[in-house]
């Protein structure tokens, strides 16, 4: 995980690379694609972010 500028990189060192604004608020599609990037479902990232 790296950082440039107003966003963060993260790789899982596979070749998938997502990024994502390190912002207060990110736009609901913004954030629908990161998700869709890492390969996770919509229900599995809200499982993820309960911990």
């Amino acid at each position: 995980m790296r950082q440039k500028g107003s966003h963060i990189i993260m790789d899982n060192g596979q070749g998938r690379v997502v990024v994502v604004p390190n912002h207060r608020e990110i736009a609901r599609g913004t954030l629908r694609s990161i998700i869709a990037l890492s390969g996770l479902t919509e229900e599995e990232f809200l499982e993820l972010l309960k911990g």
